[in-house]
């Protein structure tokens, strides 16, 4: 059994303390798939060049931006990342009506990826993502590769705007986003969208999925395969939008954090942040051995539309509840060792490092996992303290022209922060390795 889950949620400027947009996304994924974070540099292309995706190929553009993506060891494309522009874009797993196609697609990640590689905005991400979705399609289809597939929704944003894509096939609908809200598995995009494809309707009505004369064409209504207001994904739903609705105008960094970290089965909606392990919340952990899914990587990105400061993105692997969220500026260079990791485990790859610490965490959670906590409470607490300032100061070097100076700067800030958080992490597993072996 593979994981169906992942929550991406967003907070506009109305929404927030600062008056600037917030976003944040759990990636939920096989307890064991390595999920490493990559840099990939602006790169210019010659008229004519190829993208080759796992199974399609494309025609590249002039221009790819800068960004950096949260890859699954084994895909072309992500579950969340961010560009130079600051698009952020995070995936959802859908099930629509439609079987398997017996033609190759583009992978719901892929698409992602591809969003960021070419939108300077959220609005020119989301025309490619649907050009290419109409063009190429997308969800389930037939492979030899074992690649399980299925139907996309994103969140798609940047400091001004942000915009829910739902998908279906070749078919789309695209809501704007008016203040906060969260998305999971599970279709949302009724006949509030903006834009939807055009043969979305007659579509659904050939094959009998549709048949409301009278009302708007509901997108979410025709082609969701469930049932849509029940399952997991139905209840992680209602709870990111419940929380978020509840502090509406007052939603921060750690707001955000929190609802990554929560633990609620929203059996009650607007409860308060639950920090226990029980229960199948917006942090998902392993329940059934070998073939269970947990929260692989997570993201949190503060993004500045007002251009006082640099837009910081907070990341983590493995379960956010018992790792910390780390600075990450895409103005400097990523430490090389945070893209390290593959199908097996490594002792140099920090994401593999972060799920041992987990499993030996749950060996004696009651015991453990405070410890754990406490410690990263109080090192991210710095991290705040920190990254924040040098945002400021930073993005005053960048507009007084000592762009060399600012980048140097950042980069040595991201190498030392995961430095500490790597060390951090070494001590608290030969800590209870240490306490295992004695135990046993």
């Amino acid at each position: 059994m593979t994981p169906k889950s992942c929550d991406t949620m967003v907070a506009l400027p109305p929404a927030t303390t600062q008056r600037q947009t917030l976003f944040a996304k759990n990636s939920d994924r096989p307890w064991d798939e390595c999920q490493p974070l990559e840099l990939h540099e602006r790169r210019h292309h010659e008229s004519g060049t190829l993208t080759q995706c796992q199974f399609v190929t494309l025609p590249e553009v002039e221009v790819t931006w800068r960004h950096v993506g949260s890859r699954p060891w084994w895909c072309w494309g992500y579950e969340h990342g961010f560009n130079e522009h600051q698009v952020v874009i995070g995936n959802e797993g859908l099930a629509s009506k439609f079987d398997a196609a017996p033609e190759a697609r583009l992978i719901g990640m892929e698409i992602l990826r591809l969003g960021l590689e070419r939108g300077r905005t959220a609005r020119e991400a989301v025309d490619w993502m649907t050009r290419l979705i109409s063009e190429y399609g997308q969800g389930k289809f037939d492979n030899d590769a074992g690649v399980r597939t299925y139907d996309n929704g994103y969140i798609v944003a940047d400091p001004g705007e942000a915009f829910v894509i739902e998908t279906a096939g070749h078919e789309w609908a695209v809501q704007h986003v008016d203040t906060a809200l969260g998305i999971s598995n599970v279709y949302s995009v009724e006949t509030n969208y903006e834009s939807v494809s055009t043969t979305a309707e007659s579509t659904a009505r050939d094959r009998g999925w549709w048949n409301d004369a009278d009302g708007k064409f509901s997108f979410a209504d025709a082609y969701s395969r469930n049932p849509r207001d029940e399952g997991s994904g139905a209840m992680r739903r209602r709870r990111s939008c419940a929380m978020l609705g509840a502090r509406d105008g007052g939603i921060d960094t750690a707001t955000m954090m929190a609802l990554l970290r929560d633990h609620s089965d929203a059996s009650e909606p607007n409860e308060p942040f639950r920090t226990d392990l029980t229960g199948k919340g917006i942090c998902i952990h392993f329940d059934d051995g070998p073939k269970g899914g947990n929260t692989a990587a997570s993201l949190v990105a503060d993004l500045c539309g007002d251009m006082t400061r640099l837009p910081i993105y907070w990341c983590s692997f493995y379960s956010p509840c018992q790792a910390p969220f780390f600075p990450v500026f895409l103005e400097g260079t990523l430490p090389d060792v945070l893209a390290k990791g593959g199908q097996h485990a490594t002792p140099d790859s920090p994401w593999w490092r972060f799920l041992q610490l987990a499993h030996v965490v749950r060996e004696d959670a009651p015991g453990r996992i405070e410890v754990v906590r406490t410690r990263w409470r109080e090192l991210e607490a710095e991290f705040m303290r920190s990254a924040y300032p040098l945002a400021v100061e930073a993005r005053q070097m960048f507009d007084t022209g000592d762009r060399s100076g600012a980048e140097e700067r950042l980069s040595e800030y991201m190498a030392d922060n995961v430095d500490r958080m790597m060390s951090v992490a070494e001590d608290l597993i030969t800590q209870f390795s240490a306490t295992s072996v004695a135990a046993g």
